[in-house]
């Protein structure tokens, strides 16, 4: 049944990836993180989103703002070490409604289009690269900080996801390296492998079919759900003491 779970989790963070350039860790963390634990849940998160992060860039390479993405890469591995270590000390429930809190607050400033003054320029570069990193590392989410950022520059769309998939690519293999690679059985790798290819297949699919921003409004609201779940979760163990 966790293979089955996983695989669907998986699945739907792979499709949706796709579908709008990112969003893979929004969907899938707070999954992973009720199958697997707060630190193998982020720890996987990272590394099939960096995955994913890469195929997509091969396309888009050419459209990737070097000064703009240099200064907030080198933020984020800045701050990915206190993330590492913030998964490492505090306990699973406290994690997981601090995660859920994380998530669900992030998605609620995108979808409200929050316009941040400290997010300009090549300060709001560095500001969004070291919260990123932070969330990155200890809640596998470091998407929403670059999309505010984005939104906030008056990026397009066709400008921000080569830009996002080179902040994942970055990103997410300082988290891994500050996090380890996670421990999973055979199945579960084969499971998760097979899993990404199948989402990636299917994203690539109905991209064409599902408007841009409806495709967004989706995702977030999966990641709202997800948010919410995983910090009720957490709350309930804080308030029983388990």
């Amino acid at each position: 049944m966790t293979e089955i779970l996983l695989a669907a989790v998986v699945l739907l963070g792979g499709c949706v990836q796709w579908l709008t350039g990112m969003g893979f860790a929004l969907v899938a963390v707070p999954g992973l993180v009720l199958l697997l634990g707060p630190a193998q849940g982020v720890v996987l998160a990272n590394c099939a989103a960096g995955a994913i992060s890469v195929v997509g860039l091969a396309g888009g390479w050419r459209r990737v703002r070097p000064a703009a993405m240099v200064p907030l890469c080198l933020a984020a591995a800045c701050t990915v070490p206190a993330g590492a270590w913030t998964t490492r000390q505090l306990p699973r429930p406290v994690l997981l409604s601090t995660m859920g809190a994380l998530v669900t607050a992030a998605v609620l400033l995108v979808l409200r289009g929050a316009r941040v003054p400290a997010l300009r320029g090549g300060r709001g570069a560095m500001t969004a690269g070291a919260l990123g990193g932070f969330m990155n590392a200890a809640a596998g989410v470091g998407g929403p900080p670059m999309s505010l950022y984005a939104l906030n520059a008056g990026w397009t769309v066709r400008e921000f996801v080569p830009n996002a998939q080179f902040c994942g690519v970055a990103v997410n293999a300082f988290s891994v390296a500050a996090n380890g690679a996670p421990h999973l059985t055979a199945p579960q790798w084969l499971t998760t492998a097979a899993a990404m290819t199948a989402g990636a297949l299917a994203g690539s699919r109905i991209s064409t079919r599902i408007p841009e921003r409806g495709a967004r409004h989706l995702v977030l609201l999966l990641a709202l759900a997800g948010g919410a779940t995983t910090m009720a979760k957490g709350l309930w163990g804080v308030v029983n003491g388990h």
